[in-house]
């Protein structure tokens, strides 16, 4: 019998193009962002390096670029923010990059200011195919230490009336309505939901500091992808802590957090430094230069964002929070605009032909400079950035072979070395081009690049070793030898002439003639003789920087290079209007100890510097007063040295300057930490030093009010200018604060056992 043939009432199955289809669509996303290196109110300039940093980002088959903190003006543009014309010639620049196809493809996320509701607002805003998708405002100011944000800009909070439902808009200039059609942006804390599921949102730089970060309620919101656009400026060792943050933050919440942030000098004492990156879920998968002299880095990555999805499903935790918030706000939909015609993943086809992206899946170990590359790398990149946009020829260096000159004229070989590298890598390269400018060898069609750091520091680099009679034969060879590794345009020259003309002039004038201290003379007359020689090395030094690039028959004028350390700055261990007033000081922010620790570094590091581990090992001298030959040392060539001068070590300058600034101590609470940190002293011993600096740091404190534009480098810079904002006209005798510290002194009397401490 042949069986009935029975009819089924199931669908028919699928075939294998239909199972492709109903699969989950594409999750792999390329995703870019940048270090660049802008410059305040440079418009023209800088959007020609971001249309740059787009193009870089398109070639790396990017569908999302991130930029830094107001990256279409500079960050540093300061009261600038305070005029009209800034906010105009942003709105220009924006629909420039527009115009020339930059958001063509590739959701960029620009940093600009935004005037709103008569309101000045530090704002990130996203622009897809010559469209501005979303405004999102900064919510919270950087005001510590070099930041003056809220001087300029409002902290935004969100109307109580605000929803991506009804979200607040701002209305654009009418040339875009001219140019783009469109009349209006939402404005407000949302994030952005594409078609394809992706979700991206942004944080501003201070709001990754704050106890409660943007990103958190961003990732319960169920977003992916967190930009940071950022302008941060080094400080030693401040990078890892930094990085720490965002790798802390998706480790905690999931997702793909990319970091950009400005590199270089944009006009200022700080140096933006870079390290643009790349974290998902608390792995690092792409990294930028911290220091570099190019103007444009871009990184990108290749995520699959089913991994954040698993990631942060396989937390417990935090589900319950994202679900808490779902139900309190509405999660991530009362935040997001719905982007129905944006597509940031990769097309699923892509992933099946030749060309289909490698998911960046290998975890990259964070790369840390050491403080001593930081003190050299970091101030040179800043010193090109400077020359290159000065117009100036080069640079003039008082060379006393000393610790402080020694470590300037070492930064600017270090800036030799990375600019010669840069332009023999690519000669038709911006950085060529500006080194060809700078070293005045850009006539004609040449492609001339330096053979050698040398050949390019004998072109930018002059130095001078301006001694007295008082200064040793020791201290003239090292200057020597170290102009001859750098390949500075080296002179040793005496000043005795000048110094001896001058006293003339004030003993025709007055009937006196002053003497030093060990030839019977008073304190005053010591320091006069000793200042006068220090200040006519100054005249000298523009004398020379003007006058130098004629006598080598080229064109220009050559900026002058100070170098007084912090902690001199500090004591005010310096004379008023002497070497130490300059056009620029690299190292007017690092402190002796960094600085020694940078010279045997470079010693090491290249062949030929070994006369930096000399000098960094010899005593610091001024060489101002006559040489006693019964107590100069060997090693420092002079009977002078420093730190017998100061009346305290450069250690203890350290300490002094950590727990003034830092710690915010006053004479009391330094005393009191003191007393317990140096327990090899006495209480009076240790209240006597803290008086004698607190004495020399006020009495000095005037000096900081002229000191020359430094390098910002350390958290203890006493920087007058911006950083460390205090009087400089004090009561010199502390009365108050003097008195409470010997009335602790009295209640812990100098023990027998203090005594035989220190026997």
């Amino acid at each position: 019998l042949r069986k009935k043939k029975v009819t089924s009432h199931h669908l028919p199955s699928p075939s294998s193009s239909t199972i492709i289809m109903m699969a989950r669509p594409s999750s792999l996303i390329t995703l870019a962002t940048c270090n660049l290196n802008q410059w305040a109110l440079d418009f023209d300039g800088n959007v020609e390096r971001i249309l740059e940093s787009c193009r870089q980002a398109k070639e790396r088959g990017a569908s999302y670029r991130l930029g830094p903190e107001l990256e279409i003006c500079g960050y540093g543009c300061e009261d600038h923010f305070l005029e009209n014309d800034t906010f105009d010639h942003c709105w220009e620049s924006l629909a420039r990059l527009l115009e020339e196809g930059g958001t063509d493809g590739l959701m960029c996320d620009f940093g600009m200011p935004v005037l709103h509701a008569g309101v000045r607002y530090n704002c990130r805003v996203i622009c897809l195919d010559r469209r501005v998708l979303q405004i999102r405002p900064k919510t919270a100011m950087a005001d510590n230490g070099n930041y003056r944000e809220g001087r300029y800009f409002t902290a935004y909070s969100t109307p109580a009336d605000s929803s991506a439902n009804f979200p607040e808009k701002h209305l654009l200039p009418t040339t875009f309505f001219a140019q783009f059609g469109q009349r209006d942006v939402p404005f407000g804390l949302y994030h952005i939901q594409c078609a394809d599921g992706t979700t991206v949102g942004c944080e501003s730089c201070e709001e990754l500091w704050t106890p409660h970060a943007s990103h958190i309620d961003l990732a319960l919101r169920g977003v992916e992808i967190i930009g940071n656009g950022s302008g941060s400026h080094h400080e030693l060792r401040k990078l890892s802590t930094r990085m720490e943050l965002m790798i802390s933050a998706t480790r905690k919440c999931g997702g793909v957090y990319l970091y950009s942030n400005q590199r270089g000098c944009d006009g200022g004492r700080t140096y933006y430094d870079g390290c643009a990156m790349i974290v998902v879920n608390g792995r690092i998968v792409a990294q930028a230069p911290q220091f570099d002299v190019h103007d444009v880095n871009v990184i990108a990555a290749t995520i699959d964002l089913e991994d954040v999805r698993s990631y942060r499903a396989s937390h417990p935790a935090f589900g319950i929070q994202a679900a808490r918030m779902a139900t309190e706000d509405g999660g991530g939909g009362s935040n997001a605009i719905m982007c129905d015609d944006v597509h940031l993943v990769i097309n699923p086809r892509a992933t099946f032909n030749k060309n289909r992206p490698k998911i960046t899946e290998e975890s990259m170990t964070l790369r840390i400079a050491a403080p001593e590359e930081e003190c050299c790398l970091g101030p040179a990149c800043w010193l090109w950035d400077y020359l290159r946009r000065s117009g100036a020829g080069g640079f003039f260096l008082p060379l006393s072979g000393g610790a402080d000159s020694s470590s300037v004229a070492a930064i600017v070989a270090v800036m030799c070395i990375l600019v010669t590298k840069a332009c023999r890598e690519d000669p038709e390269g911006d950085v060529a081009k500006d080194c060809r400018r700078v070293c005045r060898q850009d006539q004609g069609n040449s492609l001339w690049v330096p053979s050698s750091p040398q050949e390019m520091a004998n072109s930018v680099l002059h130095t001078t070793f301006m001694g007295t009679d008082n200064s040793s034969n020791v201290t003239n060879s090292r200057a020597k030898r170290l102009g001859d590794a750098i390949g500075s345009y080296h002179l040793s020259i005496k000043i005795d002439l000048m110094v001896n003309a001058v006293l003339q002039v004030f003993q025709i004038t007055t009937g006196h003639m002053p003497r030093f201290a060990s030839r019977g003379g008073t304190m005053n007359e010591d320091l006069a003789l000793q200042n006068i020689q220090a200040r006519l090395r100054m005249v000298m030094a523009y004398l020379m920087a003007q006058l130098l690039p004629w006598v080598r028959g080229r064109s220009g004028f050559l900026l002058v290079l100070g170098s007084a350390n912090v902690d001199e700055g500090l004591r005010g261990y310096m004379t008023k209007y002497d070497c130490s007033s300059a056009d620029l000081n690299p190292i007017g922010a690092i402190s002796k100890g960094d600085l020694k620790g940078m010279l045997v570094f470079l010693s090491k590091e290249y062949p030929g510097f070994e006369v930096l581990a000399e000098i960094a090992n010899a005593p610091p001298t001024a060489e101002l007063r006559p040489i006693d030959a019964a107590t100069a040392t060997v090693e420092a060539g002079h009977s002078q040295t420093d730190e017998e001068d100061m009346g305290m070590t450069y250690e203890e300058l350290g300490y002094f300057g950590r727990l003034r600034k830092i710690a915010r101590c006053g004479p009391v609470s330094m005393f009191k930490k003191l007393m317990v940190t140096w327990d090899h002293l006495s209480p009076s011993e240790v209240a006597a030093k803290v008086k004698r600096f607190f004495f020399y740091y006020s009495v000095n404190r005037h000096k900081m009010t002229t000191i020359t534009p430094a390098y910002h480098a350390e958290a203890y810079s006493p920087d007058d200018n911006r950083f460390d904002l205090r009087q400089f006209l004090y009561n010199t005798r502390w009365t108050r604060q003097f008195a409470v510290i010997d009335g602790i002194v009295a209640q812990h009397p100098d023990s027998d056992q203090d005594k035989d401490k220190n026997d």
